[in-house]
């Protein structure tokens, strides 16, 4: 069995059915926040935080995606993974998770709601767990996946890796 393998049955990750990559949900607050006090964003009550293991493989990526709710990953073993997050006013951001701070990769890093996201493993890498937080919590209401060419209309610059995560 190889180490990949391994970490899926230990974590009891599953395929995720959106985005790609393994993940598991580890926790999920039992506390409701009311879609009332929640930003008009918000149409439905929400946990007031969740959080999840996700594993990306070299066979597997992060497909580009928005949420509703900001998101922070946590990089806790394996192989850099190259994200990509698209603003909505045209800027972009290329991060680097993975354990080398000293060589500006980051172990946690914020992508701030609404932001295009996408990640895939650095060249050579085989695997890398993560994790995610998000308050208020994950609902698959509020993930929406990309559509390539709007947003090569709006990021020509980065065409490439909009191809490499989408589709």
């Amino acid at each position: 069995m190889t180490d990949i393998e391994k970490i899926i049955e230990l974590l009891e990750l599953r395929p995720h059915p959106k985005e790609g990559g393994y993940f598991a949900e580890i926790y999920r607050s039992t506390d409701k926040l009311k879609a009332g006090c929640l930003p008009g964003r918000y149409e439905t009550d929400k946990s007031l935080a969740t959080s999840i293991y996700y594993l990306l493989t070299a066979d597997t990526k992060s497909e580009l995606h928005r949420l509703k709710s900001d998101e922070i990953f946590h990089f806790y073993l394996g192989d850099p993974v190259e994200m990509v997050n698209l603003y909505p006013d045209g800027e972009s951001a290329s991060v680097t998770l993975g354990a080398d701070i000293f060589n500006d990769q980051k172990v946690q890093h914020l992508v701030p709601k609404d932001v295009w996201q996408g990640a895939i493993l650095a060249p050579g890498g085989e695997f890398a767990l993560l994790g995610t937080t998000m308050a208020p919590g994950f609902d698959y209401d509020d993930y929406e996946p990309a559509d390539r060419e709007e947003l090569i209309a709006k990021y020509p610059e980065h065409k490439k890796i909009i191809e490499k995560l989408t589709g």
